[in-house]
C-alpha cells in the first residue's frame, strides 16, 4: 500500500497527523507546499492525500484541481478552517473525496482518512480484477447473446435495466457495459438499494449538506456526484422505497437533483444501468413500483440467463472459481473428477453462479485429497438433487451432519471459523455488500452475547462475567443488537 500525503504549512498539524497515522501503522509522507507535492507527483503517486486550502503559493483547491486532471481517481480530503466552509463547496465541486473542518477531531481525522483509504484500495482491487481475469466467462448460446448485446450497446450512453435470477451476475454485466462504453475513463459506482436502510438511501443518492439531519457533522456527496460522467449501477431497483422513486425519477428527467437539506440544484451527467430479480410489471401493477420510473429505466432491457439455461458453461466455471479461490486462500486448487463435475452440472442451483463460487470456495476448504469425487460434494447438495426447488444456497459454514449425541463438533484445521469467516467476508466485498465490517462484528457479538446467556440459563450478570465484560456493557448490547431478553 502507497503513503498517504499530508500538505500543510503548518508543521504542528502534519506532526499531529502523522503521529495518529503512525499509531495506526498508515505510512505518512509531509509536504509544506503544493509546488512540492506536484514536483513529488511526476515520480510517485499516494494512496490519499490530505491538503490544507489555504498555503503559501498554489492554494489546496488549485492543487485539487491539478491533481484531478492527472490523478482522477486519487480521493483528496480537503483541510479548511471553519471561515472556509464556502471553499470547501468549491472543493467538493473540484471533486474532493471530503473536507475535514479545522479545528478536527483527531479520532475522526483519522477515521476519514481511513474511508478515503478503503474507497482508494476498494477501487484499486477493482481495476486489478477487471485486467487480471475474464470479465465474463461463457460459451453457452444463451450467453452468447447477452455478449453480442454488450457489444451493440459499446458506444451507448443508454439507460439499461438488467434482469435475471440472483447471483446471475448482472452486476458483471453492468461492469462490461460501463467498461466498453464511452464512459469508461470515468467512476462506475454501484449502490445496492436493498442492502442500505430506507432513512439513509436518500443520502447515500443524492448526498447531503452539513446539519441537513442528526449526525450530519459534514456535507457529502451522494453516488450521482461521485459517478459525475460515468455510470450508476443501481442493483434491486425493484426493493427502492417509492418516495425515493420520485426523486430518482426526477433525475432521469430533467438531470438535475438536490442535496439533502440543500437548495442549489446539481446537475447530473450519468448513466443509470439499474438491474432487479423482481418482476417489475407486476410491482407496477400491485402499486409498488411507479410506472413512469419503469418506462424509463427499462429503455434497453437485458436478460441475462440462469445457470440451468447455461449447464454447459459449468465445468469452465467450476475451474475458475476454484483457481480463484485457491490463490485467495493460499492453497493448492483442487480439481474435480470426471463423474462429479458430471454430477455437479446437472445439478440445480438456484443461487446460479454465486452459488456455485461458494461451492467452489466449501471445495477447497472441506472437500479432502485434490481430487475431488462425488462423495466429497456437500451432503445436502446431493440429497436435495432430487428436491430441485428446494435446494438452498451453498454455504460456507456447511458440514457433515453432527450427530445428536455429539453437541460441539470438533473443529479441524480446515474448518476453523477463521478460515469461514475469511471466506464470508471475501464473499460480501466482492458483492459489494455496504457496512460489511459492522454487520459481520453485530452478528459475531449477537452470537456471542446470545449462547453465553444460553449456558447461563438466562442470568445477565453471570453472562457477563463469562465473556469477560461488564454488566452496564452487555445491558446496552442487549438494546442495540435488539436481542430479545427477559429478566
Amino acid at each position: 500500500m502507497k503513503p498517504i500525503w499530508l500538505v500543510d504549512d503548518d508543521e504542528s498539524i502534519r506532526w499531529v497527523l502523522e503521529k495518529a497515522l503512525a499509531r495506526q501503522n498508515l505510512e505518512t509522507r509531509s509536504f509544506s507546499n503544493a509546488r512540492e507535492v506536484l514536483a513529488a507527483l511526476a515520480h510517485d503517486v499516494p494512496q490519499v492525500l490530505v491538503s490544507d486550502i489555504r498555503m503559501h503559493g498554489t492554494s489546496g483547491l488549485a492543487l485539487l484541481q491539478k491533481i484531478k486532471e492527472s490523478h482522477p481517481g486519487l480521493p483528496v480530503i480537503i483541510m479548511t478552517a471553519y471561515s472556509d466552509l464556502d471553499s470547501a463547496v468549491s472543493a467538493f465541486q473540484g471533486g474532493a473525496f471530503d473536507y475535514l473542518a479545522k479545528p478536527f477531531d483527531l479520532d475522526k481525522a483519522v477515521e476519514l482518512i481511513r474511508r478515503a483509504l478503503e474507497e482508494s484500495l476498494r477501487e484499486v482491487s477493482s481495476e486489478q480484477i477487471s485486467t487480471e481475469t475474464p470479465e465474463i466467462l461463457g460459451q453457452a448460446p444463451a450467453m452468447q447473446e447477452v455478449f453480442r448485446a454488450i457489444g451493440r450497446l459499446a458506444q451507448s450512453s443508454v439507460t439499461v435495466l438488467i434482469t435475471g435470477e440472483s447471483g446471475t451476475g448482472k452486476e458483471l454485466v453492468a461492469r462490461a457495459l460501463h467498461k466498453h462504453s464511452p464512459r469508461s475513463s470515468q467512476p462506475m459506482i454501484s449502490l445496492n438499494t436493498a442492502a442500505i436502510p430506507k432513512d439513509l438511501l436518500e443520502s447515500e443518492l443524492f448526498g447531503h449538506e452539513r446539519g441537513a439531519f442528526t449526525g450530519a457533522q459534514t456535507s457529502r456527496r451522494g453516488r450521482f456526484e461521485q459517478a459525475e460522467g460515468g455510470t450508476l449501477f443501481l442493483d434491486e431497483i425493484g426493493d427502492m422505497p417509492f418516495d425515493l422513486q420520485t426523486r430518482l425519477l426526477r433525475v432521469l428527467s430533467d438531470g438535475h437533483f438536490y442535496r439533502v437539506g440543500g437548495h442549489q440544484p446539481i446537475k447530473s451527467n450519468v448513466r443509470v444501468i439499474a438491474a432487479t430479480h423482481q418482476n417489475l410489471e407486476q410491482r407496477v401493477a400491485d402499486g409498488l413500483f411507479r410506472e413512469d420510473l419503469y418506462h424509463r429505466l427499462n429503455v434497453i432491457r437485458l436478460r441475462i440467463p440462469s445457470l440451468r439455461e447455461r449447464r454447459e458453461d459449468i465445468p469452465i466455471l467450476t475451474r475458475h472459481f476454484l483457481n480463484q479461490s485457491a490463490q485467495q486462500l493460499g492453497v493448492e486448487s483442487k480439481r474435480l473428477s470426471e463423474s462429479a463435475m458430471q454430477v455437479l452440472s446437472q445439478l440445480n442451483l438456484p443461487g446460479n453462479v454465486r452459488q456455485l463460487e461458494n461451492l467452489c470456495n466449501w471445495i477447497n476448504v472441506m472437500a479432502p485429497g485434490v481430487t475431488v469425487e462425488i462423495k466429497d460434494l456437500p451432503p445436502e447438495l446431493l440429497n436435495s438433487a432430487t428436491k430441485p426447488d428446494s435446494i438452498p444456497d451453498a454455504d460456507l459454514t456447511a458440514a457433515k451432519p453432527v450427530p445428536p449425541n455429539q453437541a460441539h463438533p470438533a473443529v479441524t484445521d480446515v474448518s476453523k471459523w477463521q478460515t469461514l469467516l475469511e471466506l464470508e467476508t471475501s464473499t460480501l466485498l466482492e458483492s459489494n455488500q455496504p457496512h460489511v465490517m459492522d454487520n459481520l462484528v453485530r452478528q459475531f457479538e449477537s452470537i456471542l452475547i446470545k449462547t453465553a446467556l444460553k449456558f447461563t440459563h438466562g442470568k445477565k450478570n453471570e453472562a457477563a462475567i463469562r465473556l469477560g465484560i461488564g454488566r452496564n456493557t452487555i445491558t446496552r448490547k442487549l438494546s442495540e443488537l435488539e436481542i430479545l431478553y427477559k429478566e
